[in-house]
């Protein structure tokens, strides 16, 4: 394909950083050791494309025949770890808000990046005319590291209650499927990432977020209006 591969590969390296940089965060704040943050941020980095080239039957998985990706997550991942075992300060004040800042930006673009990535794998496996398959492997490849990342952490994972998330990379994948049939293949997965990057962006600074049934009432009302009606 004629998509500037190193401008993509940019993209990746940095959402490869901010994802598992999100994955050691959630591991070193629940106090686990090096091991567990090392598993917690390379899979937040790699996982969703595991899944996406399970899913493709893409058998072993991209991540153990070409590992780059995985290697950048563990440098990442160390690094991080290093900084906060002996500079404990760096969680809190405002280095933790600059650091979160700068992390927000890096997660838009690897979200924007990857997404596009498992839309380009369904089209180069032959899959691109399977247009919900195509949306859905962009989405998986996008999230599905988060998605794991908060399973193995015991929480509720992230992308399904925060600042239009998954939302974003859908709304990405959409685009594309929308545009693929209108005008070139690397045009559509251009506008799908900068589209996704835009969504990320401004739902974080404008505080976006998808309606919940129960609007605002936090999960301890719940609890007390249920003993009150007992």
């Amino acid at each position: 394909m004629e998509l500037h591969w190193s401008i993509l590969f940019a993209m990746e390296t940095i959402g490869t950083i901010a994802f598992a940089s999100s994955g050691a965060m959630v591991a070193i704040e629940k106090n686990l050791d090096l091991l567990g943050v090392i598993v917690l941020g390379v899979t937040t980095a790699v996982g969703g494309g595991m899944l996406r080239d399970i899913i493709i039957g893409n058998i072993p998985p991209n991540l153990f025949v070409n590992p780059v990706y995985v290697f950048m997550a563990l440098a990442t991942v160390i690094i991080l770890f290093l900084i906060i075992r002996f500079h404990r300060h760096f969680l809190f004040g405002r280095s933790r808000i600059t650091y979160e800042k700068i992390m927000n930006i890096f997660d838009a673009v690897g979200l924007g990046a990857f997404t596009v990535v498992g839309i380009d794998t369904a089209v180069s496996s032959g899959y691109g005319e399977y247009h919900f398959l195509a949306a859905f492997l962009g989405v998986m490849t996008g999230v599905g590291g988060g998605i794991l990342r908060d399973i193995m952490a015991d929480q509720t994972p992230y992308i399904l209650k925060k600042h239009v998330y998954a939302s974003a990379s859908i709304a990405g994948a959409v685009a594309y499927i929308l545009l693929a049939g209108q005008i070139s293949s690397d045009s559509a997965m251009i506008i799908c990432s900068v589209l996704v990057v835009a969504i990320r962006l401004l739902a974080t600074k404008y505080r976006w977020n998808l309606p919940t049934a129960l609007g605002n009432i936090e999960k301890g009302d719940i609890v007390r209006d249920h003993e009150s009606s007992l």
